[in-house]
C-alpha cells in the first residue's frame, strides 16, 4: 500500500471523528533486573543465616529479624519483570496508570504494582467474506486483510475493552462502509469503482481504518482486500455483462484501426498515383477493406477478371 496521510480523515465527513484519548503512553520507571535479582538472592541467603544462627544459638530475635529478611526480600523480589523483545509491560499502581516498560531484558518495578503484558508485534487480521450491496445496490462479496501493531500501549489498555476485537469489528465497518459507497464497475469512465480503482480505494480504506482505530491506540501498516466478486445469484448476468463490454470495447478498437489502415491506403495510392479511382470505386474498396479488416474470418478473396462495371 503506497505511504498516505492519515490526516485526511480530518476533512472527510464520511470518516468517523472518535473521542481523543484520556491517556497517552510515557515510560515507568524501572531499573536493570540483574543487579536486583543478584541483591535479592543475597538478602535470601542472609535471611536463612540469620534464622540458623539464631536456632542453633537461642536467639529468637534473630529468627524473627530473618524470617522478616526473607519475606521482604521475596516480596521485593516480585517487582521483576521479564520483557521480550516485541512486549511491552503497562504498570498500574493501585489502578492508577504509571507508565510503560518497553526495554526488553530483566527490569525491576515498583513490587506494589501491577503489570499487564501487551504485544507491540506486528499483526495481521483477515475479515471473512463479507456480503454487502455495492452503490448499484448489487450484492458482492469482499473480504480484507489489515496489517497492524499497537503503537500506544496506555490507549490499548485503558481506551477500549478489548483492543484485538475492537480492531477486528471496526475493519469490518470499515470494509462494508467503502464496500456501498462505490461500485463493483463503474458505468461512467470517470467513475471509481472496487474493480477499477484498487489503489485509488485502498487508500480510501486505509485512511478509514486508521481514524476507526486510532482510539485504540493501533497503526495500521497496510490494507489490501483479499477477495472480491459478484455474489453467486448474480455473477453469471454480471459475467455477461462484462464479456459483452470487452466484445464492444475490442470491436471499437478494431474498428479504429482499420478506419486507419483504410485511410492510410487511400492516401498512400493517391501520393504515389497508383490507380486514379473515383468515388464509385474507392467506396467500393472502402467497403472490402472494412469488410476484410473486421470480418472474425479470413477472407476469401475472389479474383475479377473484368472490370468494376461488369
Amino acid at each position: 500500500m503506497p505511504t498516505t496521510s492519515h490526516d485526511a480523515h480530518r476533512t472527510d465527513p464520511d470518516v468517523p471523528v472518535m473521542p481523543d484519548p484520556e491517556v497517552r503512553e510515557f515510560a515507568a520507571r524501572s531499573v536493570g533486573g540483574a543487579l536486583t535479582l543478584v541483591l535479592g538472592l543475597a538478602g535470601l541467603a542472609g535471611g536463612v543465616a540469620l534464622v540458623v544462627t539464631g536456632a542453633t544459638g537461642g536467639n529468637p530475635a534473630l529468627v524473627v529479624v530473618g524470617v522478616l529478611l526473607g519475606v521482604g526480600t521475596l516480596f521485593a523480589l516480585g517487582g521483576l519483570n521479564m520483557v521480550a523483545p516485541g512486549e511491552a509491560r503497562v504498570v498500574q499502581l493501585f489502578g492508577r496508570y504509571r507508565g510503560t516498560v518497553r526495554t526488553d531484558g530483566l527490569r525491576w518495578v515498583n513490587p506494589f504494582t501491577s503489570r499487564t503484558k501487551i504485544s507491540t508485534r506486528v499483526r495481521n487480521h483477515e475479515t471473512a467474506v463479507l456480503k454487502v450491496n455495492d452503490a448499484y445496490g448489487n450484492p458482492i462479496e469482499l473480504a480484507a486483510v489489515v496489517v497492524w501493531k499497537v503503537e500506544d500501549t496506555a490507549q490499548a489498555m485503558f481506551a477500549v475493552d478489548d483492543f484485538q476485537v475492537f480492531v477486528s469489528t471496526q475493519t469490518e465497518a470499515a470494509v462494508r462502509h467503502i464496500a456501498i459507497e462505490y461500485p463493483y464497475d463503474a458505468h461512467e469512465e470517470d467513475g471509481l469503482s472496487l474493480r477499477g480503482n484498487a489503489e485509488e480505494i485502498t487508500e480510501k480504506l486505509a485512511v478509514e481504518l486508521h481514524a476507526r482505530v486510532k482510539a485504540a491506540g493501533v497503526r495500521i501498516i497496510e490494507s489490501r482486500f483479499t477477495h472480491l466478486a459478484y455474489a453467486p445469484e448474480i455473477a453469471s448476468a454480471m459475467l455477461q455483462r462484462q464479456q459483452a463490454g470487452a466484445v464492444v470495447a475490442a470491436r471499437r478498437q478494431i474498428v479504429d484501426g482499420a478506419v486507419g489502415m483504410v485511410e492510410a491506403a487511400l492516401v498512400r495510392l493517391e501520393e504515389r498515383d497508383v490507380v486514379e479511382l473515383d468515388p464509385e470505386r474507392k467506396a467500393a474498396m472502402v467497403s472490402n477493406l472494412l469488410v476484410v479488416l473486421c470480418g472474425d474470418r479470413a477472407a476469401q478473396p475472389v479474383v475479377n477478371t473484368g472490370t468494376l462495371y461488369q
